[in-house]
């Protein structure tokens, strides 16, 4: 059988000092899956997302990302994944379309190509009208959605996703985990999500993870944990009484 795994971590703990960070993290991301990601601030999240990008080394253990070591082959990870982080950066000076040209060049996309997928993908997160605006106009949800787009420009099989709907209103929100969704499910795109938005992890996520102190405590289908946790088979729960049950026991 066909190994699907996307990610897979096997005793990755990082260390700053004294301090640990991340500690024996044992993961398996499997392909086309919407998996989210939680925990506290200074559980560890971010720290695991830049050793998955190779950002940053593990002090132990190793990890592998689309079949590359992210330590000794970061080009070849990078090439391969998309990553959108909570606060995203532009040229404010530039318009929208031009700012994803300039990204798209920068990944050597064929600029016949690139032109396609830039149209496409403006489409998709609704700036279509506003790709002649100069992005220092953009709102922080308007330049959320371009974000969304210029990661999406390279087609990645596995994209990271930070805080993905900070900054959008409610309509833009619901765009935004619909396209998540509809990107797993129709183009077998695998979505890695950190978010603080348990409600909204809970609609679009087939399995989640929750970070304490470090170490993953948990993960598993929501529905799983439910039934662990809260000793409850119906869907009468949410993710966060989840959550607030592994906090309080950690």
């Amino acid at each position: 059988m066909e190994d699907k795994t996307i990610i897979h971590a096997d005793g990755l703990t990082k260390k700053y000092g004294s301090q640990i960070a991340v500690n024996n993290l044992q993961l398996q991301i499997q392909e086309g899956e919407v998996f989210g990601f939680l925990g506290p601030n200074g559980a560890g999240k971010t720290t695991t997302l830049l050793m998955f990008l190779g950002l940053t080394e593990p002090t132990s253990g190793k990890v592998s990302v689309m079949g590359f070591d992210p330590v000794r082959e970061p080009f070849k990870v990078k090439e391969k994944v998309g990553y959108l982080p909570e606060n995203v950066g532009f040229y404010d000076d530039m318009d929208a379309r031009q700012n994803l040209r300039y990204i798209a060049r920068l990944n050597r996309i064929a600029d016949e190509v690139a032109e396609k997928r830039i149209d496409y993908w403006l489409d998709m997160v609704g700036l279509s009208g506003e790709a002649s605006k100069k992005v220092g106009t953009f709102s922080k949800g308007m330049r959320q959605r371009l974000g969304i787009a210029e990661v999406l420009i390279k087609e990645p099989k596995l994209i990271f996703l930070d805080e993905p709907t900070i900054g959008l209103d409610p309509d833009g929100t619901n765009r935004m985990l619909d396209l998540i969704h509809s990107l797993s499910r129709e183009k077998n795109m695998t979505l890695f999500l950190s978010s603080h938005l348990l409600d909204q992890v809970q609609r679009i996520c087939d399995r989640v993870g929750i970070m304490i102190g470090g170490y993953l405590v948990a993960m598993g289908p929501i529905e799983e944990l439910a039934k662990k946790k809260l000793g409850v088979n119906q869907q009468d729960y949410t993710l966060e009484e989840i959550y607030m049950k592994y906090f309080k026991e950690a």
